[in-house]
């Protein structure tokens, strides 16, 4: 429920957000349900890569549930924003680099969760913004990863005012990694996909959890760190593979 999965090849899965409106607004049972989907695939170890998308073309996600967010207290928010921070966690986390398609709208928690994965490719029609302050909440939870993603000046306009920005615009800013034409968005996220096919599935994923790693280490500390790293992947032979493909192909060029 709230989410259908397809396979465009065995290492690619799309998750498909459902069930949530023509906007696919986030409510309590839609961030459950996309949660318990989230886990369920973490498990599958064949996975490169997973495309994270909306219904429809007119929003990926435009936000949470106004509905609900107008009947909440003190205490019930805290539980809904708890479980959205667990969803975005669930994102940043899956064990895969997450691509997140944007087309239409991404508005606020939506934003947030598209900023929880690792790379975003958007239409250029698209529009996102972190609306919150104009119906009197804060942007909190991952809206925390804004300024160093985008940095503060850029963070404070979006988060202050409240407005939207073209995809093209947020593409500049470093928000979004792409924007193409709609026609091609698809296509586009399959290329990249396919790219990532092609990676060794153990790197790919150490690759990750050294991203995630990184965020909460000093530079010294994350240089050290990764050395250990770098040598266990030899232990995989994957090194060992691509360098020798690599190796054959160039002295096949040569003859």
């Amino acid at each position: 429920m709230y989410s259908q999965i397809s396979y465009p090849t065995p290492t690619t899965a799309v998750l498909t957000i459902t069930d949530a409106g023509v906007l696919n607004v986030l409510s309590t049972p839609v961030i459950r349900g996309l949660i318990q989907t989230l886990s369920e695939l973490a498990e599958n170890q064949s996975l490169h890569c997973l495309v994270l998308r909306g219904s429809g073309s007119r929003a990926f996600i435009a936000g949470a549930d106004i509905k609900e967010l107008s009947t909440l207290t003190a205490g019930t928010g805290r539980a809904f924003i708890g479980a959205l921070r667990d969803l975005c966690n669930a994102v940043r986390h899956f064990p895969v680099p997450v691509i997140v398609r944007l087309e239409g709208h991404t508005l606020g928690g939506g934003l947030e969760l598209a900023m929880a994965g690792d790379l975003r490719i958007a239409a250029d029609n698209a529009v996102v913004g972190m609306p919150e302050v104009k119906v009197g909440i804060p942007s909190v939870i991952h809206a925390a990863m804004m300024p160093a993603q985008i940095g503060t000046t850029r963070a404070a306009w979006l988060l202050l005012t409240g407005e939207n920005i073209s995809s093209v615009q947020a593409c500049s800013w470093g928000l979004i990694n792409e924007c193409v034409p709609q026609e091609k968005l698809d296509e586009r996220i399959l290329e990249v996909a396919a790219g990532l096919a092609a990676v060794g599935p153990v790197v790919l994923r150490q690759q990750k959890r050294l991203l995630r790693r990184w965020e909460r280490m000093t530079l010294d500390a994350a240089v050290d760190d990764s050395i250990a790293e770098f040598g266990e992947a030899f232990n995989t032979g994957e090194p060992q593979h691509h360098m020798n493909v690599f190796l054959e192909k160039k002295s096949t060029s040569k003859k």
